[in-house]
């Protein structure tokens, strides 16, 4: 043991949940084969569906939309990056109006989950050639911001800010620290995220070195609940067995739910034979979280497998770059077929008053984003998050019907 592992059975004693956080499983589906359920999680922020999806504003912002649009959407549950968070404006601004549900000026919710800045630091680390391409993206761009991942030790990370070169620290301990300081209702602990093409002895190194950080972070944690969930992360890559160890090392210590982190595989068919190997190993008592992936595909084949909640940047990243969300595939907006389309709305096949983007036709969209007016930006994002939801309430239903 380390000078910065607990024994285990010391945090197993503890009861960790928090007032205020409980999960309830209203219906599993009986349709042979499937494992989805329809639940819910209550925070001290409000009530979050499930299966349900989880858009990402990593600025504390979500690309476009106000708090009050992002409602209208529906959204139960924000995703927030600690790391950005710490970076600019700092940990400390945000304590200071209150946490991040007041200083985003939601006092009263919805809830918000942030991570631990893991992900981020060890996307800024040079490529090698174990960097294969994967599901998930290590770095979404590479440049000024590549190299600046220093270390990798038992205490933490070190790195330089892609704001302003400062070298800065991240420990277990100072990642939930942080998180604290943001006062989200669902944390995440810090963990290492290797690459997809390491070998096994290095895979199961950093699953070990993640175990021990997470260990830290939940004791931590227990010092200062402050209502506050956190999720244990199952590491392991694509190697079935060290899924496993880590789902049976993370069920044994007090999370109040998981996530499946870490390289989830090359494409979407071998995402999902890996969560249909380690969702139903995971406390069935407990949500489930899928880390970084929610496109429409994904998700509605990641139900079945009894996953919980999803989350992503990619309809609002897709939505600034021309592409939209309809139930009969995705659109791009800036094809010149779109351009006298003044009768056809955004998805034909919604309900009326079900699309956030009612009345808009695709030839209103074709000019806007042709002419870079603001304005797409907001309804663009708008009308594929409000897809999202629509799909998950839809996804919902059919649980409750046992069609899915």
């Amino acid at each position: 043991m380390t000078a910065f592992a607990i024994p285990l059975a010391s945090a197993a004693l503890l009861d960790a949940t928090p007032p205020g956080f409980r999960f309830e499983v209203l219906h599993e589906s009986r349709k042979p084969g499937s494992r989805a359920r329809v639940g819910r999680i209550h925070t001290p922020h409000g009530v979050i569906d499930t299966p349900g999806f989880v858009p990402v504003g990593t600025n504390a912002a979500l690309k476009g939309m106000t708090n009050a649009q992002a409602a209208s959407c529906g959204v139960q549950l924000q995703f927030c990056n600690t790391y950005h968070l710490m970076v600019h404006p700092g940990v400390e601004v945000v304590e200071a109006a209150g946490g991040l549900h007041r200083f985003m000026g939601r006092p009263d919710g919805p809830p918000l989950i942030t991570d631990s800045g893991g992900f981020q630091v060890f996307s800024l680390g040079k490529e090698t050639t174990d960097d294969a391409p994967e599901l998930k993206r290590r770095a979404a761009a590479r440049g000024r911001n590549a190299g600046t991942l220093l270390s990798i030790s038992e205490r933490g990370v070190r790195f330089r800010s892609y704001r302003d070169g400062t070298v800065l620290r991240l420990t277990p301990e100072s990642a939930v620290l942080a998180q604290k300081s943001l006062g989200a209702d669902i944390i995440i602990p810090l963990d290492e995220l290797p690459p997809l093409n390491v070998t096994r002895e290095r895979l199961a190194r950093s699953v070990e070195l993640s175990h021990r950080w997470m260990t830290r972070s939940l004791h931590t944690h227990l010092a200062d609940p402050r209502q506050q969930a956190m999720y244990g992360v199952v590491h392991g890559g694509t190697d079935r067995q060290l899924r496993a160890h880590s789902v049976e090392y993370l069920s044994g210590l007090p999370f109040d739910g998981y996530a499946v982190g870490g390289s989830l595989g090359r494409d979407r068919d071998e995402m999902l034979a890996l969560l249909g190997y380690v969702l139903p190993l995971l406390p069935r008592v407990q949500p489930n979280h899928v880390l970084g992936i929610a496109d429409p595909a994904s998700v509605e084949r990641g139900v079945p497998l009894g996953a919980d909640t999803f989350d992503s940047c990619f309809p609002t990243q897709i939505a600034r770059h021309g592409t939209l969300l309809t139930a009969s595939g995705r659109i791009h907006i800036g094809q010149g077929k779109y351009k006298s389309q003044h009768d056809c709305p955004i998805d034909p096949e919604a309900a009326s008053g079900a699309d956030c983007c009612d009345g808009v036709s695709r030839a209103y969209m074709h000019h806007l984003y042709k002419q870079r007016e603001p304005l797409y930006e907001t309804l663009a994002s708008m009308h594929n998050v409000r897809f999202m939801m629509r799909m998950m309430a839809t996804l919902r239903e059919r649980i409750l019907a046992d069609d899915l």
